[in-house]
C-alpha cells in the first residue's frame, strides 16, 4: 500500500513541526551537493529556521558572491544599493593596490622578476639603489647620533667624578680638622694669639 498524500500546510504541532523541518532540511541539502557534482551545476542554498538559525550550502566551484553577482546580472534585480555598490567596489580597488604592492614588493626581493622586461628591470634597481641610499642616509645618522650620545655621556661622567672628588677632598679636610681640634682639646693645646707689645720687642731684636 502506497503512502498517503500529504496535505502541504502549516504543522501545529511544534515537536512535528522541528522534525519535520529538521528532515527536509537535510534532505534539500543533499539533493544541492548531488545536483552540483552530478550535473556540474552552480548551487547555492540559504534556508532560515523559524528560531532564526540558518542554514547554507554553495558549490565549491564558486563563493556566494560571485553566486549573488550573477544572480543580479542575470534576473536583472538589484540586491545592492548604491552605497552598497560603491563600497563593494572600494573593495576590488583596494585589493587590487593591495596585490599590485605585493607585487612590487617580491619585484624588489628580486622574486617574480622573469616577467619583468628590461625598462621595469631598471625601475627596479633604481627603487633598490634609492631604497639604499636612504638606507645608508639613516645609518649615518644613527651612528652620528650615537657617537654624540657617547661624548654627552663621557663628559657628564668627567663632571661626576670631579664632583665627587671635590666632595671627597672636602670631607676629609672637615675630618682632619676635627681630629686635630679633638687632638688639641684632649692634651691642652692652645694657639695663643701674639701679644702686640710683644711682636714689636721680637721685631726690634730681628732689627738690631
Amino acid at each position: 500500500m502506497g503512502r498517503g498524500k500529504i496535505e502541504i500546510k502549516r504543522i501545529e504541532n511544534a515537536n512535528n513541526r522541528v522534525v519535520t523541518f529538521s528532515k527536509r532540511r537535510n534532505g534539500l541539502v543533499k539533493k544541492a551537493k548531488e545536483i552540483t557534482v552530478l550535473c556540474d551545476a552552480k548551487v547555492a542554498l540559504i534556508i532560515f529556521a523559524s528560531n532564526g538559525k540558518m542554514t547554507d550550502y554553495c558549490c565549491p566551484s564558486m563563493d556566494f558572491g560571485a553566486m549573488l553577482d550573477q544572480y543580479q546580472k542575470l534576473s536583472g534585480k538589484k540586491l545592492w544599493d548604491a552605497k552598497h555598490e560603491n563600497l563593494s567596489n572600494e573593495i576590488d580597488r583596494i585589493k587590487k593596490e593591495n596585490d599590485s604592492l605585493q607585487l612590487e614588493l617580491r619585484h624588489l626581493k628580486g622574486e617574480d622578476i622573469q616577467s619583468l622586461n628590461l625598462k621595469n628591470l631598471m625601475a627596479v634597481e633604481h627603487a633598490i639603489e634609492h631604497g639604499l641610499d636612504k638606507v645608508r642616509e639613516h645609518q649615518m645618522e644613527f651612528l652620528m647620533t650615537k657617537r654624540r650620545n657617547e661624548k654627552m655621556m663621557v663628559e657628564e661622567n668627567r663632571q661626576l667624578n670631579f664632583q665627587l672628588q671635590q666632595q671627597e677632598m672636602a670631607i676629609a679636610s672637615n675630618a682632619r680638622g676635627m681630629m686635630m681640634r679633638d687632638h688639641d682639646a684632649q692634651f691642652g693645646f692652645r694657639v695663643q694669639p701674639i701679644q702686640p707689645n710683644l711682636q714689636e720687642k721680637i721685631m726690634s731684636l730681628v732689627i738690631d
